[in-house]
């Protein structure tokens, strides 16, 4: 286990991502605006690796003299960040457009937040911006090489007794909780089912800010909801230090985690 090892399993999949969408191009073009963050932990040997593409986050719930303090372990692929802007800039010296502020909101060429992402094609290939592909998507110039990128950003650090938890959320959550927030739900809730807490909780302060009712905003159908919050996905890990430090290998059984049931895709504790 490397961050290079890592970095290839990224690739690999944008590959195979990319080269469905050349199949599939002729009978479905819209694929070639479909695209995904990535976000990646890995335990092993007492390790612990991070790999991001995106805006999504993971984050560590740490005990520090009887508190259990958040650190963030990854940082967000978002062009509303300016040190993002200056990357995408200096990959890019000889496009002034390459973010443009729109609506009050930073997007990569006026059309994406993020600058780092699996498929996505239509900004990885030239060959796939153009029709059939729907207008919205297509750039009214063509491009030498890939806009977005499909590289994580990889961290890695020795795990420590210290480490309770691990809580890895897309942007939908960080929108409305921060991260000691999340953190706090984690430490004083009960395991099971933890994960469906964060994301009533983030839900609630989504109602909120509307100024609505929660149960009102649950009644709102999927299609229309998009317009009062962004998609959520959580996932909650906890950290066995006694198991941890008894590994001597990456070697375990073929399943890792089990998810603690729910809706599929939205929360797993």
């Amino acid at each position: 286990m490397s961050a290079d090892v890592i970095n290839k399993a990224f690739l690999a999949t944008e590959e195979a991502f990319l080269s469905l969408v050349q199949q599939q191009w002729q009978d479905k073009p819209q694929i070639a605006s479909v695209g995904s963050c990535c976000l990646v932990g890995i335990v092993c040997s007492g390790h612990l690796y991070i790999a991001n593409a995106g805006d999504s986050r993971a984050v560590l719930g740490r005990l520090d003299n009887k508190e259990v303090k958040a650190v963030q372990l990854s940082y967000e692929h978002n062009a509303s960040i300016e040190s993002v802007r200056e990357e995408l800039q200096s990959l890019h010296p000889d496009d002034p457009h390459i973010v443009v502020l729109k609506h009050k909101v930073w997007r990569v060429k006026g059309l994406i937040q993020i600058s780092r992402s699996i498929g996505d094609a239509y900004l990885k290939r030239a060959e796939f911006n153009r029709e059939p592909l729907l207008a919205k998507f297509r750039l009214p110039e063509s491009f030498n090489k890939p806009i977005l990128k499909a590289e994580p950003t990889i961290s890695e650090q020795k795990l420590d007794p210290e480490d309770q938890f691990l809580i890895f959320a897309s942007d939908g959550l960080w929108e409305h909780l921060n991260n000691q927030e999340a953190v706090d739900i984690v430490n004083n809730c009960p395991r099971n089912g933890v994960a469906r807490k964060l994301l009533k909780a983030a839900l609630r302060e989504a109602a909120k800010k509307r100024e609505m009712r929660y149960s009102d905003l649950k009644k709102i159908d999927r299609g229309v909801r998009r317009h009062f919050h962004d998609d959520i996905t959580v996932i909650v890990l906890f950290l066995d230090s006694n198991l941890i430090s008894s590994s001597s290998s990456c070697r375990g059984p073929l399943i890792s985690i089990r998810g603690g049931g729910g809706t599929p895709g939205n929360f797993i504790t």
